[in-house]
Parts: structure tokens; C-alpha cells; sequence
């Protein structure tokens, strides 16, 4: 399978790299790929720039927004939560139209410090939103409530804990659960909450998870539900 990841960030690299890991056939998408490969600064978190990773993946390719999409039979946003939409608008409505568009990323407003507030939220959503703007493209929300390393590797949290898909279309929701099922995550701790809206849910979950890491100090737990079948 042909996957287009947008974004160049520690997620987009993370899920990309494990996509490639899998034998699946991978573009990252960005803005200006040319602008990509040229910065040499560590990012906000202290992660190397894009050029040193790609380095070590030269099976992934690097297009701009509008090729990646088109190439990409399925297509995963990890831009972050404030740019999603103008990166899946330079990705093409057309490029994206009757593809599993997987949406990982989180509304995070930073414009009033850290921590950071959801932006939609309460009465709205990332995923709804997405959904809205490309209608003929089948939203699927998951993946947004850990770490990125977590979610290729679940393991690295001990015992059971769960993963979230929230979606319209059910023939999306089973490709994204087989997807899940490649990564790790065992049939039994994918929980399917329903329609989009319910994105509204996972999203906030953000809050919490944020205020987790600051007291744990470390990344590598996540939510378990008690009773889930």
C-alpha cells in the first residue's frame, strides 16, 4: 500500500518510518520540500532536523503537499492541529477524494503560552472539521491520545491500555483497525466510539495527557478503560 504522510515533524517521521518498516511504500508531503532539507535547526522538542532523519530513510520520499497526496492511496495528517487544514487544502481536495485520510493531530493553540488550549473545542473538532472542508474523503480520527512512539509500539506501555477511532465510514474504520493491528495494537484495545463527533472526546482528552506528562515527566504510558469488551 502507498501511503502519503503529511507532516515532517517527530510524528509524521515516527509513523512514517513504521510504515516503511512494514514494507509499505511511503512520501512524507510538506510545503517546500526544498525549504525542508535546507534547515539545520533542532526543532522545539531538541529533535534533529528533517535532513538528518531522512538520511537514514532514503526509502521515503519528500514531495510537496499536492504530489504526496495524490500518490498516497491512504493519507495521514500529523501536521499539527492549528495548520491541518491549510496543509490538506494544498494537498487537493481531488487528491484526497474516496481516500482514508487518517487524522492524528491534536487542535493545540499556543498563542497564549504553555499549557496549550484546544482550539476547537467543546462544540467541534479537528476531525469534524477535516471531514467538512473534504467531504468525499473518508476521516478517520485516531491515534491523537500518546506519545508518537507509542503509537507504533504499544508495548512500550506495560499491560492493557487502548486505542480510539472515530469515523463515517465503517469500511474506513476496519482499514485504520487492520492498520492498528500492523503496528501492534491488539485487536481487543481498538475502540471504536462512532461517528466523527466523537473525535470532540479523544481531543480533549489532550488537556489531561499534557498535565500526565509534566507529573510522570516521561511519555510512555497512556489511558486504559477498565471493562472495555
Amino acid at each position: 500500500m502507498r501511503y502519503a504522510v503529511l507532516g515532517t515533524g517527530i510524528v509524521g517521521r515516527t509513523i512514517a518510518a513504521k510504515l516503511a518498516s512494514l514494507g509499505h511504500e511511503v512520501v512524507i508531503g510538506t510545503r517546500d520540500p526544498q525549504a525542508t532539507l535546507a534547515r539545520t535547526d533542532r526543532d522545539a522538542m531538541g529533535n534533529p532536523p528533517f535532513a538528518v532523519w531522512h538520511a537514514d530513510h532514503t526509502d521515503v520520499q519528500l514531495k510537496p503537499f499536492a504530489e504526496a497526496a495524490a500518490l498516497g492511496e491512504t493519507v495521514v495528517n500529523t501536521t499539527a492541529g492549528t495548520a491541518a487544514l491549510t496543509a490538506l487544502d494544498a494537498a487537493g481536495s481531488a487528491n484526497l477524494a474516496g481516500k482514508v485520510v487518517i487524522d492524528v493531530a491534536n487542535p493545540l493553540d499556543f498563542s497564549a503560552g504553555v499549557p496549550p488550549t484546544l482550539d476547537p473545542v467543546n462544540t467541534d473538532s479537528l476531525g469534524e472539521q477535516i471531514q467538512r472542508a473534504f467531504p468525499e474523503a473518508k476521516v478517520v480520527k485516531t491515534l491523537n491520545t500518546m506519545n508518537c512512539l507509542v503509537m507504533v509500539e504499544p508495548t512500550r506501555v506495560a499491560g492493557a491500555h487502548n486505542v480510539f477511532v472515530s469515523g463515517e465510514d465503517t469500511g474506513a474504520k476496519k482499514h485504520v483497525t487492520e492498520l492498528l493491528a500492523s503496528f501492534g495494537w491488539p485487536e481487543g484495545s481498538v475502540i471504536d466510539l462512532g461517528g466523527i463527533e466523537t473525535a470532540r472526546g479523544t481531543e480533549m482528552l489532550l488537556p489531561i495527557w499534557l498535565r500526565l506528562m509534566g507529573t510522570l515527566g516521561h511519555a510512555d504510558f497512556n489511558f486504559h478503560i477498565q471493562g472495555a469488551r
